[in-house]
């Protein structure tokens, strides 16, 4: 597999010093500015001939403030958890004598890697256009538009076999054909950056990283499919990347990537971002759509499709952040170079956001068909502490639970659905030993009923009414019933909700009844949580052999549950205690059980 997915131009080649600082949101929340800053104060302080830069994310969001230091024939180095001091050492020992801090020195990207979607965050300034185009951007655009027509462009990328990466996994080719074969003259693409799954931040980190290449996919998307008109279509909250998406919009304008004869050519285009308010169901085509158009967020009927009939009633084509990405490495490279990559009927590479009790968290650029083990163990060091995995949540809160003994089952749309879990977007939330399945199946409902826009009856009831039980259930409370009423929720859920919202929001709980229904049993029939995290069924005592009298649980205790004294000793009154757990935290010897 070649695995040089884009080469520099040999007339950018870097001849002196160079130091990249991750300043995506992630690194800015770290401290990355004031890195920044010092390196700037330092290197001039020493006189010293380097290049000093701001670029996306590196990866390991864990880690950061991440910063890579690369000087001409040596390794580069990636440093991580940088502060000032750090950075002003690594001036004076790196830069300056060639001595590298080993022991700030952050190991990143440990194969098994390769970066398509990520191929320039974290490698280039994502407000320079120039380093854009110094990593052959804009040469797909150059080479659709005045070397193929838009129907061999297509063709192109039916060869690729890219699959929308959005979630549902539809084909792109067919998305961007379908809408090239609707009649009228105006016709409208959008890209959809409204990512709001728990825990998934891949679309941010993308337009924060490498926003061009995002912009560059959509304007040949737009070429192929007949459209003038393209809209980015961004949630409010993420403010960096609605910066520098508009950056790119406006340096592309200049330099005539984009506007009126775009390259010389007949082709007309232009771009406008559009900000989501935040909630979940816009990410479903219909009710982006409508957003866009100033109407509530909510889904309409299908058919007619937004490729026939979409925004204002034009030829609508939608694709996400990460599948636009793809969009210029397949006309550089070709279909077939993408289609080697994968497996059978999933082509590429996956971005995962992976986060949870995992020791290092961060995205993740893999070929579809690797393991979830390898992803979770080679590449991100395996489960933080010293606790065992018991599972991955994959497709955030529209997918499901996949257990420990699954965990070798090679990544990709088909074999995900056969687990009862979708791909999403590319959420990957890792869990150990002390998370209970039934209050992860809580919480994801609960997002869900949340988002709910309560258009159908399936969704806004069935949801709030399956949330009733497993809250009952997670108090102790159930009936061995209540599980055979899940189901049956779960599967009305899925056949009769209006948009995508309700007929996946039960995923979690039917993958959970699915894998770990001893759990529900266990809460049921002995009213037990083996995970310490459903409250209702937990109670605290005071071990009196191990207590040491310091009182510092009665002092703690909000509701002055805790009664007794330094000579006579202490011990909790159930009818009072709220089980807030306050006197398990502050107890220094262990003498609070909880159980």
């Amino acid at each position: 597999m070649n695995k040089q997915v884009i080469a520099e131009k040999p007339a950018n080649n870097k001849v002196k010093s160079m130091v990249s600082i991750g300043a995506s949101s992630c690194g800015i929340a770290a401290g990355a500015e004031e890195v920044y800053k010092t390196f700037a104060d330092e290197i001039k302080k020493a006189g010293l001939d380097v290049e000093l830069k701001k670029c996306g994310c590196l990866g390991m969001c864990s880690a950061e403030p991440l910063v890579e230091v690369a000087i001409p024939g040596k390794p580069s180095v990636i440093y991580g958890k940088v502060t000032k001091e750090i950075a002003a050492r690594i001036t004076a020992d790196h830069l300056v004598k060639g001595l590298v801090l080993k022991e700030n020195v952050f190991e990143i990207n440990k194969g098994k890697q390769l970066k398509i979607v990520l191929r320039n965050c974290g490698v280039i300034d994502p407000e320079s256009i120039d380093e854009y185009i110094s990593r052959e951007g804009y040469d797909a655009l150059n080479k659709a538009i005045t070397q193929m027509t838009p129907e061999a462009a297509i063709e192109e990328l039916k060869k690729s076999g890219l699959r929308g990466r959005g979630g549902a996994g539809f084909p792109t080719w067919m998305k961007w054909s379908l809408t090239r074969a609707s009649k009228g003259e105006i016709k409208y693409i959008i890209c959809n950056g409204d990512e709001g799954d728990p825990g998934a931040y891949m679309d941010r980190s993308v337009l924060e990283g490498d926003p061009h290449s995002v912009l560059e996919g959509l304007i040949i998307g737009g070429f192929c499919a007949g459209a003038s008109q393209g809209f980015f279509y961004i949630r409010a909250e993420y403010p960096l990347a609605i910066d520098r998406i508009q950056k790119a919009i406006d340096q592309a304008y200049a330099r005539g990537f984009l506007g009126k004869n775009i390259l010389g050519s007949k082709f007309s285009f232009d771009v406008e971002i559009r900000l989501g308010a935040g909630a979940f169901v816009c990410g479903e085509e219909t009710s982006l759509i409508a957003s866009i158009e100033g109407e509530s967020g909510r889904p309409r009927q299908r058919p007619p499709y937004p490729s026939e009939r979409g925004l204002w009633g034009k030829p609508t084509m939608i694709n996400n952040v990460e599948t636009l990405a793809n969009i210029p490495v397949i006309f550089l490279r070709g279909g077939d170079w993408f289609a080697e990559i994968g497996t059978e009927k999933s082509k590429g590479t996956k971005v995962f956001a992976v986060t949870g009790k995992v020791k290092d968290s961060g995205l993740v650029e893999v070929p579809m068909g690797t393991t979830i083990r390898e992803i979770v163990f080679d590449i991100c060091g395996g489960i933080a502490g010293k606790k065992k995995i018991k599972a991955v949540q994959t497709g955030g809160p529209s997918g499901g639970v996949i257990p420990e003994n699954h965990l070798d089952t090679p990544v990709d749309y088909d074999n995900l659905q056969k687990l009862g879990s979708i791909m999403g977007s590319g959420g990957m939330i890792v869990m150990d030993e002390t998370d209970c399945m039934v209050d992860i199946s809580k919480f994801y409902l609960g997002f869900c009923v949340d988002e709910s826009c309560g258009k159908c009856a399936p969704c806004k009831i069935g949801g709030y009414q399956m949330l009733k039980i497993l809250e009952k259930i997670s108090e102790g409370k159930g009936q061995l019933s209540d599980l055979e009423l899940l189901k049956n929720l779960c599967q009305t859920m899925q056949k009769t909700s209006f948009c995508g919202l309700g007929q996946t929001a039960s995923n979690p709980v039917l993958s959970t009844l699915r894998y770990f229904e001893s759990e529900y049993k266990e809460h049921i029939e002995e009213k037990k949580c083996r995970s310490h995290k459903c409250s209702g069924l937990l109670n605290y005592r005071i071990v009196e052999e191990k207590c040491k009298l310091c009182g510092l649980c009665q002092k703690n205790c909000p509701t002055e549950a805790v009664e007794g004294s330094r000579d006579k000793g202490y011990k909790i009154i159930k009818s009072k205690c709220i089980k807030c757990g306050r006197c398990y935290d502050v107890c220094r010897f262990d003498a609070v059980h909880k159980g």
